[in-house]
């Protein structure tokens, strides 16, 4: 059976390869501003699965008086971990937004040291398995039952929760937002309902599964797609284009969405790595996607459309394309 068929998504999987070692490095992003926040680990176990969920909570520092806040939930990419993407989860808990980062066991950064060298590319194509794919949008869904049932609960509005991912975790979080395969004649439908709105950065296609619509015009949330030019996937027996970024955001249902291609760049670029992309133009690229997720969010959930609406003028020097599209 030719590889692509035995993937649900074959999405990102082997996609994140190219950012090998995502968490090993960080990135000198633009810092949040002064507003307080605190990083707490949480070390769950979903029993129902045998599976641990390892996960990273960056929650905005409680004030008298302080109302439900907006939760985002992010998905790394292959070989990633909790630790990730840091550059994001730090800005928006300054910015008062909660950001969970989840730790996916059976595509996580265990994959780089997990065994001989020479099995990599076995371990790559066990963790693109359908099964995987399956299980980090339950992950995502545990995680959410975890914290929205915890001690914490009161502090996030249920009515503003956001799935977020890099690379294979942006096919995570577009499945978890009503994206579909078929699979015997029956969509795989991984719907979390309590997902209001997607951010898919760097989102492969979902290969072996025909026409990208098909699977992502069922999305019925708003999306907001991040990409660059040469966010270009190309490892042994994988390649993508920078163009299927954007085929995705075509493809992608919901009622708004908006696509922000930079210049340049790199598919890892939006990992924790500092130096992909160049060294310049990487620190550039994570202090206008800050502004634009917060700039998204606040669009989705609160009706202020300022921000967004001047977001592509404010970054005119960095892009190569900013769309918006309407169903």
């Amino acid at each position: 059976m030719n590889l692509h068929r035995r993937h649900l998504l074959q999405a990102g999987a082997m996609a994140l390869a190219c950012a090998v070692f995502s968490n090993r490095v960080h990135a000198q992003a633009a810092q949040p501003p002064a507003q307080a926040f605190d990083t707490v680990n949480f070390e769950w176990a979903d029993a129902s699965r045998q599976r641990v969920v390892p996960s990273r909570l960056y929650l905005p520092a409680a004030g008298a008086g302080s109302k439900p806040i907006p939760l985002m939930v992010f998905s790394h990419g292959l070989g990633g971990s909790r630790h990730g993407y840091s550059w994001l989860g730090r800005y928006a808990a300054g910015q008062g937004i909660a950001s969970l980062h989840l730790q996916h066991v059976g595509s996580d950064r265990q994959l780089w040291t997990g065994g001989n060298v020479l099995n990599l590319v076995g371990r790559l194509q066990a963790a693109a398995q359908e099964s995987e794919a399956i299980h980090r949008v339950m992950d995502l869904r545990f995680g959410l039952d975890q914290l929205l049932s915890g001690e914490l609960a009161g502090r996030f509005d249920a009515q503003r929760i956001v799935a977020a991912g890099h690379s294979y975790g942006a096919n995570t979080a577009l499945l978890a937002s009503g994206a579909r395969v078929q699979r015997h004649g029956k969509a795989v439908d991984l719907q979390d309902p309590r997902i209001r709105a997607a951010v898919a950065m760097s989102a492969p296609p979902f290969y072996g599964d025909g026409d990208a619509r098909s699977i992502l015009s069922s999305v019925a949330v708003p999306s907001l797609h991040v990409t660059c030019t040469e966010d270009v996937i190309r490892i042994p027996g994988y390649y993508s284009s920078a163009a299927d970024r954007v085929t995705v955001f075509d493809a992608t249902g919901g009622p708004r969405k908006w696509l922000a291609v930079y210049e340049g760049g790199s598919h890892s670029i939006f990992t924790d790595r500092g130096g992909t992309g160049g060294p310049t133009l990487n620190p550039q690229i994570k202090a206008a996607t800050q502004e634009l997720v917060l700039a998204f969010v606040r669009s989705v959930f609160d009706g202020e459309e300022a921000d967004i609406a001047a977001w592509p003028q404010r970054h005119a020097a960095l892009l190569a394309r900013f769309s918006e599209g309407r169903a």
